[in-house]
């Protein structure tokens, strides 16, 4: 589930390790971009940032990072430009990342007189288990135990980003329905919890309904048509003629429906 939600995407595991819990006054010590690129190509950047103030012992206790540890470090100034790079226009996973870790990378860019960059979504784990209503707790910790996700170096940024990639993979396995929908609608039902589940929306799940073209793009659901791909993934053709025309003339075209066939009956059905 959670491949076919994030395919062609560049999906990146985010954590960062801290000097506190401020999103506004605190600064970043250590940070990791792990996951692959839209080609697939593996992303692995994680490094040490001197944070140029003393890291407190409650926060060293935590994550096991001391001022001798940063000391030869640059600043986030001199990781900046690389971290926009990975971040604007990527799928983000990580635990309490909306509410706490994009916050704080926020506050360092414009810190440095820089606007932030902007992830095309944020999809946080811990926002995930909530609207599930699984049991508590819902630490990261305690989610990757009940899951059987091995988290040997916890609180580092590097093992802790990884966890929570493994833990969304686990989640959408475990409740494809919540899932069945494109990763923007995802997002939005995280943070808003309005969205209704694909069953309630198609009546079926996508996987669930007929197919209409040999790549199974289009799938049949009684007399309407449903896109099963994309970023439209999960709605009928007749809600894209009316809010994303152009979106629709790139679906029937041979990038979009593949099967000439499919195309022309599309096209028939709906007087186009």
């Amino acid at each position: 589930m959670a491949q076919d939600l994030l395919s062609g995407e560049r999906v990146l595991a985010f954590d960062l390790e801290t000097t506190g819990i401020s999103t506004n006054n605190d600064r970043i010590v250590q940070l990791a971009l792990i996951g692959v690129d839209t080609d697939e190509q593996p992303i692995h950047f994680e490094t040490l940032v001197n944070p140029r103030m003393p890291i407190p012992y409650g926060a060293t206790n935590v994550h096991g990072i001391h001022d001798s540890d940063v000391r030869g470090e640059g600043d986030f100034s001199t990781i900046a430009d690389k971290a926009f790079e990975l971040i604007e226009g990527s799928v983000i996973i990580g635990h309490n990342a909306r509410n706490f870790d994009m916050k704080l990378i926020n506050s360092e860019f414009l810190r440095l007189g820089k606007l932030p960059p902007k992830p095309k979504v944020v999809l946080d784990t811990l926002e995930v288990v909530r609207r599930l209503k699984l049991a508590r707790p819902h630490n990261l910790g305690a989610l990757c135990r009940r899951y059987g996700i091995s988290l040997e170096n916890a609180h580092t940024a590097a093992a802790d980003a990884a966890a929570a990639m493994l833990l969304f993979w686990r989640l959408t396995v475990d409740h494809p329905s919540s899932f069945r929908r494109s990763i923007t609608e995802v997002e939005r039902w995280l943070v808003n919890g309005e969205i209704k589940s694909d069953a309630s929306v198609i009546g079926r799940g996508i996987d669930d309904l007929s197919l209409v073209d040999p790549q199974g793009r289009i799938r049949k659901d009684g007399e309407q048509y449903v896109v099963a791909f994309g970023r439209h993934k999960g709605k009928e053709i007749s809600q894209i003629i009316s809010e994303d025309p152009g979106y629709l003339n790139w679906l029937l075209s041979p990038k979009g429906i593949e099967d000439d066939a499919t195309r022309e009956l599309i096209r028939n059905q709906y007087s186009l």
